[in-house]
């Protein structure tokens, strides 16, 4: 959630079993870099959680491989768990280069911070051409990446691609949770739009 409602949001559960946390975090741990938030902040909030490498990061505001492999240690670092965004646009996956893709955004976390690091991380598998559009992954065109994301964790790690959560993100909807959930390495949603809108959200919950 964004950084503003993180006191609020620890006011609100602090007596529930729901786990939150913020849309970003800063590259750094401190100095100065106004209009930032360090990780350590963001913990300091009961926070548990922060996405890194998030499309519209990456795209709006210049994140590259490098700096989501920096914001990603720097979670790490601060005791949260990365939720790590990677994905493909559309002319990359028309031009038939989303492995490719996916794989080098991987690649750059575990050259950074070695592939220990994504041990407690969660991975998420966010095609940019299905956000916010109304379009969606089929099932098995998601799960397609999300086997050849495992598959290139477990080359490095037989034990972490195994374990390793993977989600999947792009128009998720209560219409469609229920078939992407059943794939076999699908574990879950990144789920954008849809959360605000309780019947919808809800609906994504009960198909878990």
């Amino acid at each position: 959630m964004p950084y503003v409602y993180l006191a609020q949001a620890q006011n609100l559960l602090r007596e529930s079993v729901i786990t939150w946390g913020s849309q970003d975090v800063s590259r750094y741990e401190i100095g100065a870099y106004t209009g930032d938030v360090s990780a350590s902040m963001v913990a300091e909030f009961g926070s548990r959680l922060a996405i890194v490498g998030h499309s519209e990061r990456r795209s709006l505001f210049g994140d590259s491989d490098a700096v989501v492999a920096q914001k990603f240690a720097r979670a790490k670092r601060a005791g949260l768990i990365p939720v790590f965004c990677v994905g493909e646009t559309l002319v990359e996956r028309e031009s038939g280069n989303t492995v490719q893709v996916v794989s080098r955004q991987l690649d750059a976390v575990i050259a950074a911070n070695g592939i220990g690091s994504l041990r407690g991380a969660i991975l998420a598998y966010e095609p940019v051409w299905a956000i916010g559009t109304g379009k969606t992954a089929t099932p098995a065109e998601a799960e397609a990446v999300h086997v050849q994301l495992r598959r290139h964790v477990a080359q490095a790690d037989a034990e972490v691609g195994d374990s390793l959560p993977i989600l999947y993100g792009g128009s998720v909807k209560a219409s469609n949770a229920a078939e992407l959930f059943s794939m076999p390495n699908i574990d879950g949603g990144l789920i954008g739009g849809a959360s605000l809108v309780a019947d919808e959200f809800l609906g994504i919950w009960r198909a878990l």
